[in-house]
């Protein structure tokens, strides 16, 4: 589908809040990190029944955005890297130049910073979180995960929990040689990795202290394993931007993972960020400019259902989703594209809403 009426729609960027809150809009927000290297922020948005935003405020978070060399449209290279927890209460964000993050306090669209800490290593680019369970990966240098408890509304650091990736990364990396995305399995139990030149997904295991085994299991895969959600039956749906597609695995316990469906490709370039809502997964292709929709069967095989269920996205990156709505970031535009999800999972446009300061966004989380 061909947005063709962006001129206009960018022109009403921030229109009037949409009557009504049947569809539970009431306190839904938006954040977008724009990553000014100069000095990072968090652009906030209130989100309206209808699904388009109205720019509430920008607050700093103390630290300085990223770009990893050779990067284009996506600076961090990475899904991930703004992360909504406890229950939406608290907003985490990566200050990829400064080697730290940030901790905000959440009501509706409005943010308190509360801390900025360490990230334990050199380019903090992406957070994994299971229940009070935090972990940071940090993409140069050697790439390393290093693991925070949340408590009374603060995250602290857990002794002795930073691992080792073994990548061999400059302190700044380059795009394709850096890690992609850090998640938890759904029950806790595994925490992956995702290379990229190294074209492997590197699982470690979480003991009940916090702290992951001393190295990962390293599975081999095809080339550039980017970013991953889980289904309803806990699989990985993991995307590959080498090869465009997507594939299902189960994260077997020892830390190996075994594939489930065969790899499917949604024919555009570059797929890269992956966004389940729905009963669909949307992923984002920045080398074409576009948006697929794919549907993963009760037995873990993976169906193609839209090549291009929206187009005309510059550089599409990172995803969010919040209700029936998908928000889809723009790279090179400070926008942040707005559908609403129909029937079948087919897209619809809504809005193309400007970030504030967002020439080198990326990250998004929605509530």
């Amino acid at each position: 589908m061909v947005f063709a009426l962006v001129a206009a729609a960018i022109g009403a960027a921030i229109p009037a809040q949409a009557a009504g809150e049947s569809d539970g809009s009431a306190g839904r927000a938006v954040f977008v990190q724009a990553n000014d290297p100069t000095a990072n922020s968090i652009a906030a948005y209130r989100r309206n029944a209808d699904g388009s935003l109205t720019f509430s405020a920008s607050y700093a978070t103390g630290g300085q955005g990223g770009r990893e060399t050779g990067a284009g449209s996506d600076p961090l290279a990475s899904q991930g890297s703004l992360r909504l927890v406890s229950e939406g209460r608290l907003l985490l964000a990566v200050n990829a130049g400064s080697n730290t993050i940030s901790v905000f306090h959440v009501s509706g669209d409005r943010l308190e910073l509360t801390q900025v800490l360490s990230a334990g290593g050199p380019f903090p680019t992406a957070f994994a979180v299971h229940d009070d369970l935090v972990y940071v990966l940090d993409a140069g240098g050697q790439g390393f995960v290093s693991g925070y408890r949340i408590a009374g509304g603060r995250l602290h650091p857990i002794e002795g929990s930073t691992r080792t990736l073994l990548l061999a990364n400059e302190p700044v990396p380059f795009f394709l040689s850096s890690p992609a995305e850090a998640g938890f399995t759904p029950d806790g139990d595994h925490l992956i990795v995702t290379t990229k030149t190294h074209n492997t997904v590197d699982v470690f295991s979480a003991g009940p202290d916090g702290r992951l085994s001393a190295a990962p299991v390293k599975n081999a895969e095809a080339p550039v394993p980017f970013a991953f959600v889980f289904d309803h039956a806990g699989r990985m749906v993991l995307n590959f931007a080498g090869t465009s597609s997507l594939e299902t695995f189960t994260v077997n316990s020892d830390n190996t993972i075994t594939p489930v469906s065969a790899p499917v490709s949604d024919t555009q370039a570059a797929l890269c960020w992956v966004t389940s809502a729905r009963g669909y997964q949307y992923t984002s292709n920045t080398g074409s400019g576009s948006v697929s929709e794919f549907h993963v069967n009760a037995d873990g095989s993976v169906v193609l259902v839209t090549a291009v269920a929206a187009s005309g996205i510059s550089g599409a990156i990172d995803s969010a989703a919040s209700g029936r709505f998908l928000y889809v970031q723009s790279g090179p535009s400070s926008t942040v594209y707005v559908f609403s999800i129909g029937a079948g999972g087919s897209l619809t446009p809504v809005q193309v809403a400007i970030v504030p300061g967002g020439a080198g966004q990326e990250g998004i989380a929605a509530s």
